[in-house]
């Protein structure tokens, strides 16, 4: 890959600007870099790759003054930060029968804590939350050509947390169960998947509603709406007749009833791409369009010509994008319901 000079400079420029930023904020990082060891209801889930979030504030309140008087400040009631934690397919599996449950609508308020540890596996702090529910689950973007590790992205809202000087001990760091966001397959009933070499990111979002009780100030959190976001697929131009076919027939013709909805899932693979180690199963999937890939936008925004990796990786490329009404999560070693 070239760089043109323009990129170059914009590229340093948000690296000083980044280090710039960091070093004024570091004081208000919820976690310090390190290692972090996650407990769900008592489960002792393992460590996972990172944390942060959880911390507590309130908002500073003006009253109006008096003439030529000073203004009067106090503070509101607390409010407690949502808690992101990055982890893969090698933890306890409460943490996936979670997110099994919340997607669907089995909500489950809990309790648990993440303890940051040095580089020796010491605990330092253990920041611990109350009746936290699963707010979203970000899943990497799957890409064939990526060789480093994915990790799943769970944000969790607490309706309150404490932080604690950690006591005792932490379990030995085990091997953890590799996966890379390479090691992937897409099944979709009665279309030629052998060629997708990309999914898109994409989030699963639970919205949640303040439900204040009298004068508590930690008011109770409610679930809301469950949204399933729609996927974007990229494949082979030289598999896309089934795709066409299909939206053709779903979007063209109009037969785009419940019954000529599609089924399908996604398997994220063991290295060795035999073992499977999570299924998100697709329920209900429909097709919304089908065109040929983009090109990736270019970082600088202008000024700099296409970068021509990015246009020869679109080339014989096509993309579709699906809706899907539902999805259910399984990591190894769950029941399957």
């Amino acid at each position: 890959m070239k760089f043109h000079p323009h990129c170059l400079f914009a590229a340093s420029t948000a690296v000083l600007l980044s280090l710039s930023t960091a070093a004024g904020a570091a004081d208000n990082r919820s976690f310090v870099s390190g290692n972090f060891f996650f407990n769900l209801d008592g489960v002792k889930c393992g460590f996972i790759k990172s944390a942060e979030g959880g911390s507590i504030t309130a908002d500073v309140i003006e009253e109006t003054p008096t003439q030529g008087g000073f203004t009067k400040k106090h503070i509101g009631n607390p409010k407690y930060e949502d808690i992101a934690l990055q982890l893969g397919f090698s933890n306890d599996k409460a943490i996936y029968e979670w997110i099994t449950a919340s997607w669907k609508l089995s909500h489950q308020r809990k309790n648990g804590s993440v303890v940051t540890a040095d580089f020796r596996h010491r605990p330092v702090s253990e920041r611990q939350f109350f009746n936290a529910l699963i707010t979203e689950v970000t899943v990497p973007t799957l890409d064939a050509s990526d060789t480093d590790p994915g990790f799943l992205t769970l944000k969790l809202t607490p309706e309150f947390t404490r932080t604690l000087k950690a006591g005792g001990s932490l379990p030995s760091p085990v091997p953890a169960r590799a996966w890379r966001p390479a090691n992937f397959r897409l099944v979709i009933d009665g279309v030629d998947t052998s060629r997708v070499s990309k999914i898109d990111s994409f989030t699963i979002k639970q919205q949640i509603i303040d439900d204040p009780i009298g004068e508590t100030r930690d008011p109770q959190k409610q679930p809301g709406k469950l949204e399933f976001p729609n996927l974007k697929i990229t494949f082979a131009e030289s598999s896309a007749q089934s795709w066409l076919d299909w939206l053709e027939d779903f979007v063209v013709k109009g037969n785009s009833g419940d019954d000529r909805e599609k089924g399908g899932r996604i398997e994220f693979l063991s290295p060795n791409l035999q073992t499977v180690l999570g299924t998100i199963t697709l329920v209900n999937v429909g097709i919304v369009t089908v065109g040929p890939a983009k090109a990736a936008r270019n970082p600088c925004q202008s000024g700099c010509p296409a970068d021509p990796d990015d246009v020869r990786d679109a080339i014989g490329k096509m993309q579709a994008v699906l809706y899907v009404e539902r999805m259910e999560f399984h990591a190894a070693g769950q029941p399957q319901q």
